[in-house]
């Protein structure tokens, strides 16, 4: 009975104290960053697909096509902690470098028509815009998670019971641009912009008559 009631009263006196909070919230996050990866993986997965597509009709876009295919490879050799400032960083860029490699090969698919009126190319191109999408809504559930987790753990007498049990403050994702977080990306560039209309030549200039 006594060893019960010592539980019991440490139970109570870490519940109080906030330490399961911090569990729950700390699981919250774990499970937010989950989401993130997995939309992040469902990107890569399309762009094998993505890049034999374009290579079908415009095989001599090597330079783009191989961008892209080195981005995705960068983008799975990284084993990204998201604990580890740095690593989320550098997990960050390489994730961007893709994106904006799959951007140039979408414009470059802009001077193809038949390619553009591939059903399979518009599949993959809806697939993409979904998942820029998707990757948009994740990273903010996981960055109100992370400022959620923080702001807790912070606080007094919360902040105590964090240190006593090795907890800290994660990092994380930063953007130059803080607006960019806000919109997903459109991944369909649409039609080229239209050719600015030719100027019309200067009216040939008639000679004066000459003078009686």
């Amino acid at each position: 009975m006594f060893r019960a009631l010592i539980v019991l009263a440490l139970t109570a006196l870490l519940s109080g104290c906030g330490y399961n909070t911090i569990q729950q919230k700390d699981e919250a996050v774990t499970a937010a960053w989950s989401q993130v990866l997995n939309v992040y993986k469902r990107r890569a997965d399309l762009v094998p697909n993505l890049v034999a597509t374009v290579k079908g009709y415009a095989s001599h876009e090597q330079q783009v096509l191989t961008q892209v295919t080195e981005a995705r490879a960068k983008v799975g050799s990284i084993n990204v902690d998201a604990n580890n400032p740095e690593s989320l960083k550098q997990f960050e860029q390489a994730q961007g470098e893709l994106r904006g490699a799959i951007g140039r090969l979408l414009v470059v698919s802009e001077n193809y028509p038949q390619l553009k009126a591939d059903q399979g190319f518009l599949s993959l191109q809806t697939q993409l815009e979904g998942t820029e999408n998707r990757i948009t809504v994740e990273r903010q559930r996981y960055i109100g998670a992370v400022q959620d987790y923080n702001t807790y753990i912070r606080q007094f007498p919360t902040n105590l019971t964090a240190k006593l049990f090795g907890y800290s403050t994660k990092p994380n994702f930063t953007v130059e641009n803080p607006a960019e977080i806000q919109e997903a990306p459109k991944v369909d560039f649409g039609q080229p912009a239209p050719a600015a209309p030719a100027s019309t030549p200067p009216a040939a200039t008639q000679p004066a008559p000459a003078q009686g």
